[in-house]
């Protein structure tokens, strides 16, 4: 899997770090940001949920194909 933020569409609201916080953090302007290393979700079962909590659908991820 890969994550995307997309930066332009993010609040701050900061769901994703508080559903999956092995995998999102927010930055010093307090956006959202993935952890160092987890652009593919390091394996968090909570990855998705975090996508699905943020209230303006900033958070894209794309499962590999093939």
């Amino acid at each position: 899997m890969h994550i995307e933020i997309d930066q332009d569409v993010c609040i701050g609201a900061g769901q994703c770090a508080l559903t999956a916080p092995n995998v999102f953090t927010q930055d010093d302007d307090g956006f959202s940001t993935l952890l160092p290393g987890m652009d593919d979700g390091g394996g968090d079962p909570l990855v998705k949920e975090a996508a699905r909590a943020c209230p303006v659908h900033a958070i894209t991820i794309k499962e590999p194909t093939g």
